[in-house]
């Protein structure tokens, strides 16, 4: 019986490795200091701008990251299912594999990850019409707020698209922004205005 409960522990214990180490990429690079200093703390609205495109492109590429990262747990997990401790080998065998195998499945259904190129585009278009002949208002100042992007003058939705994880320090400390983070994966926690 007590086999049972430290193999599940040893299990256990490598899918918490994989699952950290293949968030590597999204979990630190974007939140070194110097990459944060064009843009509000979090958790207040972010200027639309080229900073912010760049910086969901930035969060896109970690994202995909990832996959470059899932290769690690998978070896050393396959090395340690060979050679070490079977439980903690096949746990991190099989949160890597997962990771891959569902970001692989993601592409080839069409499904788009949190961070894209069409919200990239979507947030040039904002800085267009707010830059353009017809804003919202004379002094159009686009601003991401948790649920959309809203002119910060006239209050107008200009993107009906909450916002996710841009990478900034969280607000709420480093432990619950972290447990935080792994569980949503960076996606928004809430709903668009409309929906």
């Amino acid at each position: 019986m007590f086999e049972m409960f430290y193999e599940a522990f040893e299990f256990t214990i490598g899918a918490m490795l994989a699952y950290l180490i293949t968030r590597v990429p999204f979990l630190t690079f974007p939140r070194v200091k110097s990459w944060n200093q064009q843009f509000s703390p979090h958790p207040e609205p972010v200027f639309v701008d080229g900073h912010l495109i760049q910086r969901v492109l930035h969060m896109r590429l970690f994202y995909w990251l990832a996959l470059v990262f899932a290769i690690i747990p998978a070896t050393f997990g396959w090395l340690s299912i060979a050679h070490g401790s079977a439980p903690i080998g096949f746990g991190m065998w099989v949160v890597s594999g997962w990771l891959i195998l569902s970001r692989v499945t993601s592409v080839i259904s069409g499904e788009q990850a949190t961070w894209n190129k069409l919200l990239a585009m979507e947030l040039q278009i904002v800085i267009n019409k707010c830059a353009g002949e017809n804003p919202c208002c004379n002094l159009a100042y686009p601003l991401w707020e948790v649920t959309c992007v809203k002119c910060n003058t006239c209050g107008e939705n200009l993107l009906n698209q909450p916002r996710p994880d841009l990478g900034r320090p969280r607000s709420d400390g480093w432990i619950a922004g972290f447990f935080r983070l792994l569980i949503s994966d960076g996606r928004p926690i809430v709903a668009s205005e409309e929906e």
